[in-house]
């Protein structure tokens, strides 16, 4: 996910996450993961995606090890 830069800081990631982990819920799905950069340019996002609850985990659906990405999940 992507934010344009003049919108940033209104709140739209949190929107949008907190309706994508409703949206989960209601198709009963249990667990929902994420990739994202590893580098500080995405340090914000991945503290985003931890306040909404998410953790860090290993590569996932054929995803290796990848020195530039982060995986997180939690349970839903």
């Amino acid at each position: 996910m992507r934010t344009a830069y003049e919108r940033r800081r209104d709140g739209i990631a949190s929107l949008l996450l907190t309706h994508m982990l409703q949206e989960a819920k209601a198709l009963g799905l249990v667990r929902l993961s994420l990739e994202t950069g590893s580098t500080e340019h995405f340090e914000q996002a991945r503290k985003l995606y931890a306040k909404f609850g998410f953790e860090p985990c290993g590569p996932f659906a054929g995803y290796g090890p990848d020195p530039h990405s982060s995986f997180m999940t939690r349970t839903i």
